[in-house]
């Protein structure tokens, strides 16, 4: 697990609803049980204030680091998605958001902006092309963000055979990468009982959470007229549902004894 991801993590899961700041002491105590060293946690820490994710501030427990505005709306919305709150109807139009643009010629940008796309529901038809069931939020100043020039179009299937989901994702890997997450974090999450102490069972439940969260760039969260039966996701979301919520009163006391110290 690398520290910047397990900052994201531990930012937007227990820190977020804690009012987004946290000592740089507790900081480094609440990421050791996940094998992260204390010089790890800094270095990632500066590196997420460099990117605006992060800024410094005086607590009274010593010097800390808070979230940004940029931060708070990700984090948002990631939560959003963790645990499936939507906000407003979700029933599906039956329209595709649709977007072309000029790829970036860098690299680096043209990675960030397919992970960032990805994250916000948005499969890739072909480098200049991408379609997601429903409009991403803050698309717009994304991509206006990354310098690309893009059109966005509603956008409804009216003839042919269909292809265009699985053309943009690979249904049949995302769900054995469900069935996979699943059979992997069984043993973790029931070996975590009634005699567990609460850092053990943080532990598990932030590994539990870092691995749903990975789905964020990888599930586009199709409605379930575009998905096949008995689609696996379903199932994995009613394993991640059901162990987070039972871990998460030792975790939340952990959280806070590790805050207090």
């Amino acid at each position: 697990m690398q520290a910047r991801s397990a900052l994201f993590d531990l930012y937007g899961d227990h820190l977020r609803p804690r009012g987004g700041r946290a000592a740089v002491a507790a900081l480094v105590r609440l990421l050791a049980p996940l094998g992260i060293a204390a010089p790890a946690v800094r270095t990632a820490v500066s590196r997420m204030v460099r990117q605006g994710w992060l800024h410094p501030l005086r607590l009274p427990t010593g010097p800390g680091y808070g979230i940004t505005p940029k931060a708070a709306r990700r984090l948002d919305a990631a939560g959003a998605r963790i645990y499936r709150t939507p906000k407003g109807d979700t029933t599906w139009s039956g329209r595709f958001d649709l977007i072309t643009l000029d790829p970036p010629q860098h690299r680096g940008a043209r990675a960030r902006l397919v992970a960032n796309l990805g994250f916000l529901g948005y499969g890739a038809i072909d480098a200049s092309t991408w379609i997601a069931p429903r409009p991403g939020e803050g698309v717009d100043a994304l991509l206006t963000e990354a310098g690309v020039r893009f059109d966005r179009f509603s956008a409804a299937h009216v003839a042919g055979g269909g292809s265009l989901v699985s053309r943009a994702w690979d249904l049949d890997e995302i769900g054995a990468a469900y069935e996979q997450f699943v059979a992997r974090l069984t043993p973790l999450v029931s070996a975590v009982g009634p005699g567990t102490d609460d850092e053990q069972a943080y532990a598990a439940r932030f590994t539990l959470v870092h691995a749903w969260r990975a789905f964020l760039f990888r599930d586009p969260q199709l409605p379930p007229e575009l998905l096949p039966q008995r689609w696996p996701g379903t199932a994995a979301a009613a394993f991640f549902d059901r162990h987070a919520g039972r871990l998460r009163p030792a975790a939340d006391r952990y959280v806070d004894q590790c805050l207090h110290s």
